[in-house]
């Protein structure tokens, strides 16, 4: 296969690699792994390149993802994928907006690897059936099946919300800014009453071992977090999957990435994601330094 066909599809297997994986480092091995298996073949001998490489690379990934669930049963507190840059390319991942999500990959994450792939191509990606089924090999009745089960596991997990990214933008301001204030009443009228924080430190850095709820637990957590960060910190706001976030480092080294998922009035705060691991904020730390 020649590197322009390959370079052609790049962008999409990366794509559906992150994910399945949610992370951007396996996702890039993985594509890497495709085409050092795709470059000796003839691409004469291929009918659809593109169908070809989706092939290998949701394959590759479905054997790093099944690798990587038996490691998550040891990971220290909630995981959540790695988050990634997504203002610079919008042709690349933003495109596909909500599919990137820290919500709806964190729902993606509790799918076996084979329904993940099944509902992804299907769903995400726009694959017939009988395409999807040659994928995973699988029948194409089993793969509707399995496409059916799991997108009704992701609509009860994950109801659909339509907030544009300016309002996004303007809770996620106003969380702040309460934030900042210290007020710890006016923190807790912007949450709902079911809000749930989510923190990932992995095994490296400190985090909440567990899910924060309830609106005063998080407006104290939220609150605490920000004294402690005091001044010496950089404060940035950027675009990471998909949704308006605030990078917080120190010098040159990450110290957090936030975003917040919006109610359905988009009047509240239902959801704060933080990621505080060193390794998972490398990429983002990377991405930003070039874009200075």
């Amino acid at each position: 296969m020649d590197v322009e066909t390959f370079e052609a599809e790049r962008s999409r297997l990366f794509g559906i690699a992150y994910r399945m994986l949610g992370s951007a480092a396996d996702a890039e091995d993985i594509v890497q792994d495709a085409w050092i298996r795709c470059r000796a073949v003839d691409t004469a001998d291929i009918e659809r390149p593109p169908a070809y490489l989706t092939t290998i690379t949701t394959r590759l990934a479905i054997d790093r993802l099944r690798s990587a669930q038996s490691r998550r049963e040891t990971y220290v507190g909630p995981w959540l994928p790695e988050p990634i840059v997504t203002a610079d390319d919008p042709a690349d991942m933003a495109a596909l907006g909500d599919s990137v999500t820290f919500g709806f990959l964190s729902v993606l994450d509790r799918l076996s690897p084979v329904d993940r792939a099944v509902f992804l191509l299907r769903e995400v990606f726009d694959m017939p059936y009988p395409e999807v089924a040659a994928v995973v090999d699988r029948s194409e009745t089993a793969c509707r099946q399995i496409a059916s089960r799991a997108r009704s596991r992701v609509r009860a997990e994950r109801p659909s919300v339509s907030i544009d990214a300016d309002r996004r933008s303007e809770l996620l301001g106003a969380f702040l800014g309460a934030v900042a204030s210290g007020d710890i009443d006016q923190l807790e009228q912007l949450l709902t009453d079911d809000i749930v924080l989510v923190s990932d430190g992995g095994p490296n850095a400190r985090a909440a071992r567990r899910p924060v709820v309830t609106p005063p637990r998080v407006a104290r957590l939220m609150s605490n977090l920000y004294r402690r960060a005091g001044a010496s910190v950089d404060l940035e706001l950027i675009e990471a999957n998909g949704q308006p976030a605030l990078y917080v480092s120190a010098g040159n080294e990450p110290v957090l990435l936030l975003t917040i998922d919006p109610d359905s009035t988009g009047e509240r705060v239902q959801r704060v994601w933080v990621v505080v691991s060193p390794e998972k904020l490398a990429g983002v730390a990377e991405r930003l330094g070039e874009r200075r």
